[in-house]
């Protein structure tokens, strides 16, 4: 799985002109299932995000997580994260999980961000077409893959 991770003020997600979901400031969260991705990619990205410091603490310092801040999250499927542009410019999605695997492993993520926090998560809506409006605070952009744990 990968995570595309911005630290935004405000997000929104619109779906044939009907808002959908939008949150104030935390973090909007680009999620890629991959075919070989399973529960424990998930548990690890889940996890991983609600305890990454990227909020600034009083100093300026960034050291603080979305817990702490009291921050939302909105959280967005995104094949196209598992993009492959190694031969040609024409994008190749083999490595994407179909819907059988990526839907429930999104929708599992976000039900498990939200227990992790303890709030709800928006959402956005699993392959439908969604116009994705954030300001980017920063801007911070993080990308994490649960198959290179750095």
């Amino acid at each position: 799985m990968r995570l595309l991770v911005q630290r935004v003020k405000e997000a929104s997600v619109t779906i044939g002109g009907t808002l959908r979901s939008r949150i104030g400031a935390g973090l909007l969260v680009l999620v890629g299932v991959g075919h070989d991705d399973g529960v424990e990619d998930l548990e690890y990205l889940a996890g991983k995000l609600v305890r990454l410091r990227i909020f600034d603490d009083e100093n300026g310092v960034m050291n603080l997580d979305v817990m702490q801040t009291g921050g939302e999250v909105l959280v967005v499927s995104q094949f196209t994260l598992l993009a492959s542009t190694r031969k040609g410019n024409r994008p190749s999605y083999i490595h994407a999980a179909p819907e059988a695997v990526s839907r429930p492993l999104y929708e599992r993520f976000a039900a498990r961000v939200g227990e992790l926090t303890g709030h709800p998560v928006a959402t956005g809506e699993f392959g439908a077409d969604m116009q994705v409006a954030l300001i980017n605070d920063g801007p911070v952009t993080i990308w994490i893959d649960s198959k290179n744990k750095e």
